[in-house]
């Protein structure tokens, strides 16, 4: 019996989130990473979206181990809706940090009986027909790994998001020397990250930052805000240093960014001296020149502490003239609105903001364009398939391996669903599975296919237009003038409206009228007789399409 391996990316292909690889071989499955992404502006009442992974329902006994990279929630803050939905609890393998986090998230779910379990990099394990062994790696949070798939074909190596750091706030940079290993043992599929392979150049070191930031704290003279995510733990870290030199007390905002400080603190990972850290609350007692907060919201979230303290909804701390606000942050693609927005507001607040456009305060976590050469000749795979990005860097990506020697007949570069399969024959796509995306809503998941945000979006757009048709149960003729009632309808005001609605009026009364006429007796087809007719006369004279919801009442 032949070798066959398929690769089939659920989520992270031709867009900047939701990580998640089903990996095959003999029938069996690892999923490499389980991540979500943040709505969009356009996906109305959504509050996350999940790969799609109902192609895994009838296979989910299949599922051997579940392999985290990295404890960022794109790779791994679905878990919970996976385990949930597909009611299975396979061993879940990951770095002391990433495990820490993940447990405290299926905490909060209430998921307190899965199998978790912590490795050391270079740690190797079996699950199932595959060898697993994951590598240390530089990023913007702790622990991270890489993921080298062994199998009789050769390794398959998922990198996770990764960048060279020489000089990484742990000490401990990448494991060149393994992956060179590995490119000498022979890698048969690189799955690299491919967020930053249109930057050129190399990412500036973690360590550049912290001197950056004191600097800007040292021309501050009254309070300091420094936003960051609250899983960037050396970020976090560089702040307080730079508050120790300072003598300015620190208060975390936010609950991941305590919870996820604390974990880091139980773990060895970070550290302040004691008595430093203050709670939000207490931030009024002490001077405005004594105090440093470090706050979530970097990326405009509507619910978060920043977001709440710019539009002065922020239950322990007050926004106010000579403040200063620090984004050691870049937005992720498709933030930048909600951003501007935040800082817009803190300027008209009064107080200052300053951005990686204006100093040195945030680098990458992600390589850049010679960081993924580097990667390409260490390995030096046979078969190249860029992972993590739109499809602008999946494309630039193969590009720089086709740059570095990799036949552009080995390069793969793919989308959500579409597998790639590899045997002794090559490699190959298979069938395409169309995988799509999963809405969360509150705490439900929806349908992939969820018609409601179509309706929201109309709803946000053109408003709704309600009818109601009065009717006698006898003779189906109208006994009561139609009742009409706009929300949300542009342009509808004063006499016009007032013209408008007599006008849909008379409409409806002669769709009712006709439908007596005819014999027509039930009411869902009178109802679409009216939703028709009204909805192409508001089109003539409004030219919208608010929703039309006519409802017939029988008396």
């Amino acid at each position: 019996m032949s070798t066959r391996i398929t690769i089939l990316p659920l989520g992270g292909l031709g867009e900047i989130g939701k990580n998640m690889t089903a990996f095959e071989l003999e029938g069996r499955i690892v999923l490499v990473d389980t991540g979500l992404m943040f709505p969009t502006s356009e996906m109305l009442g959504i509050d996350l979206v999940l790969p799609d992974f109902t192609s895994l329902r009838d296979r989910a006994d299949d599922i051997e181990a579940i392999v985290l990279t990295h404890g960022h929630e794109d790779h791994v803050g679905a878990l919970p809706f996976v385990l949930r939905e597909l009611d299975v609890r396979p061993p879940i393998y990951g770095g002391a940090l990433t495990i820490g986090l993940v447990r405290s998230k299926l905490e909060e779910r209430r998921i307190r009986d899965a199998d978790l379990n912590v490795v050391d990099p270079g740690e190797r394990f079996r699950a199932g027909p595959f060898e697993i062994e994951t590598i240390h790696m530089s990023h913007s949070i702790p622990d991270a790994r890489a993921v080298a798939l062994h199998t009789p074909l050769g390794a398959i190596l998922v990198t996770g998001d990764y960048r060279f750091d020489q000089t990484p706030i742990d000490g401990r940079p990448a494991d060149i020397a393994r992956l060179a290993e590995l490119g000498s043992e022979g890698v048969l599929c690189l799955c690299g990250d491919s967020t930053n392979a249109d930057r050129p150049g190399v990412v500036p070191s973690e360590a550049t930052v912290g001197p950056a930031l004191a600097a800007e704290f040292a021309r501050c003279e009254g309070r300091i805000i420094v936003t960051c995510f609250a899983s960037n733990v050396h970020r976090v870290q560089q702040v307080i240093d730079a508050a120790v030199g300072l003598d300015r007390k620190i208060a975390l905002v936010g609950r991941s960014m305590r919870k996820n400080f604390n974990i880091a603190t139980n773990l060895g990972i970070a550290h302040a001296p004691e008595g430093m850290i203050i709670h939000p609350k207490e931030i009024e007692d002490y001077p405005d020149h004594k105090v440093i907060a470090i706050s979530t919201g970097s990326q405009g979230e509507p619910l978060s502490a920043l977001r709440r303290m710019a539009f002065n909804d922020h239950r322990d701390i007050e926004l106010h003239s000579g403040d200063t606000v620090i984004f050691s942050a870049t937005a992720i693609p498709g933030n930048e609105r909600a951003v501007n927005e935040t800082i817009d507001r803190i300027y008209e607040i009064g107080a200052r903001v300053i951005t990686p456009a204006d100093a040195p305060i945030h680098v990458s976590g992600h390589g850049s364009r010679e960081e993924l050469k580097l990667m390409l000749n260490l390995t030096r795979p046979r078969y190249v398939m860029p992972f993590h990005g739109d499809h602008k860097r999946i494309r630039l990506h193969g590009e720089l391996a086709e740059a570095v020697g990799v036949p552009p007949e080995n390069i793969f570069r793919g989308r959500n669903g579409l597998p790639l399969v590899i045997d002794e024959n090559g490699a190959r796509w298979g069938e395409d599975t169309n995988a799509g995306m999963i809405f969360v809503d509150g705490v439900d998941i929806g349908d992939p296919n969820d018609v409601a945000l179509r309706d929201r979006r109309t709803l946000s757009a053109d408003g709704v237009l309600i009818v109601v048709a009065t009717i006698s149960s006898e003779d189906g003729e109208s006994v009561a003038p139609p009742e009409v009632l706009f929300r949300g309808v542009p342009f509808i005001e004063g006499e016009a409206a007032a013209s408008l609605v007599e006008e849909v009026r008379e409409l409806v009364t002669d769709v009712v009228a006709d439908a007596a006429e005819d014999g027509v007796r039930e009411n869902a087809l009178i109802q679409q007789d009216i939703h028709d007719a009204v909805a192409e006369l508001i089109y003539e004279r409004l030219r919208r399409r608010p929703m039309v919801l006519p409802v017939v009442v029988e008396v």
